[in-house]
């Protein structure tokens, strides 16, 4: 068994518990981004999203890190690490919300982009479910109630 979803509306989505696979569900958001269709998927503490512009992030809203995972349709280079377990995210940068505008700073470059369009009403209603632990790199265990 592949995912088991627990709620699924026409743009939103959640989804829960061991039976998921990360890689399975980015490689949703990034077929949504290429189609360029507004989705929001949330697994456990995390969020993806994608946007009708082709964009798509993974985002923790806990620690507020983020990862781009495509642009204009096209995906971006990132690092998802998985096993029957856990998994494990580079995070690229941290980002925060500021009324509708979708503010994001990449850790490398200190770049900081302000981004208007994204469904910022919808991200900041995601309930933070769990705390992770703040770095760069977040690990998270599969269980049978969801994602620790």
């Amino acid at each position: 068994m592949g995912r088991k979803p627990i709620r699924r509306g026409a743009s939103q989505r959640m989804v829960d518990g061991k039976n998921f696979r990360l890689a399975d569900e980015v490689r949703y958001i990034l077929r949504r981004a290429a189609a360029h269709d507004g989705r929001v998927v949330t697994i456990g503490p995390l969020v993806l999203f994608s946007t009708e512009t082709g964009d798509a992030w993974l985002l923790d809203p806990s620690d507020q890190l983020a990862a781009r995972l495509a642009r204009d349709g096209d995906p971006e280079p990132f690092h998802i690490e998985e096993n029957e377990t856990t998994f494990m995210i580079d995070w690229k940068g941290s980002y925060r919300i500021e009324g509708a505008a979708f503010v994001y700073m990449d850790r490398e470059t200190g770049r900081l982009a302000t981004i208007h369009g994204y469904p910022t009403h919808k991200l900041i209603q995601m309930p933070i479910q769990q705390r992770s632990a703040t770095g760069r790199f977040l690990a998270l265990k599969k269980t049978s109630r969801g994602v620790r």
